[in-house]
């Protein structure tokens, strides 16, 4: 397996597994992963979105497609149980479908030598996760399977069962 290949299978397998995640709580996107809040299902599916748009941003070029949403979805934000202040989950579940699409077709273009392509900025104090094109892409993968363990607690505090892995229910 070469290094772009291992990259796309951790995308893919952490996109089937936040998708699938996901899917069990859509109905109640705001609801807190404990009982002192935390970040709910709809401020880490916006924030993969808004970090899905930083990597593309970093890497090919632009602007954050998913900028408009920094206050709401960057790093230092704070998830509020405020409905009005989001946008809708269906509208927040395009823009990181589209951002993420953007990114493997991205990946696709590249070479495996490119992968160790320097970036031409990283975000600070993360420097050494986004330090070259490959360790960006592949840190994608292992933030979306951090933060759905955000969304697994939600669903738990919601008395739903919570899929265990691709594929299995619990």
């Amino acid at each position: 397996m070469y290094t772009k290949d291992a990259i796309r299978f951790s995308l893919d397998l952490a996109e089937q597994a936040m998708v699938k995640t996901l899917a069990k709580i859509d109905d109640i996107p705001l609801t807190f992963p404990t009982e002192a809040g935390g970040c709910h299902p709809l401020w880490v599916l916006g924030h993969l979105a808004f970090v899905e748009g930083l990597v593309y941003e970093m890497l090919a070029g632009g602007e954050n497609a998913a900028g408009e949403w920094a206050s709401l979805f960057a790093p230092d934000s704070i998830p509020t149980d405020e409905v009005a202040k989001y946008p809708p989950l269906k509208k927040v579940r395009t823009r990181y479908l589209h951002l993420r699409q953007m990114n493997l077709q991205f990946l696709d273009s590249l070479s495996d030598a490119d992968l160790d392509k320097p970036t031409s900025w990283q975000p600070k104090g993360a420097e050494e996760h986004f330090a070259t094109y490959g360790k960006a892409l592949l840190t994608l993968a292992l933030h979306q399977m951090a933060h759905r363990g955000q969304i697994t607690d939600a669903i738990r505090s919601a008395g739903r069962a919570v899929p265990i892995a691709v594929g299995t229910e619990a």
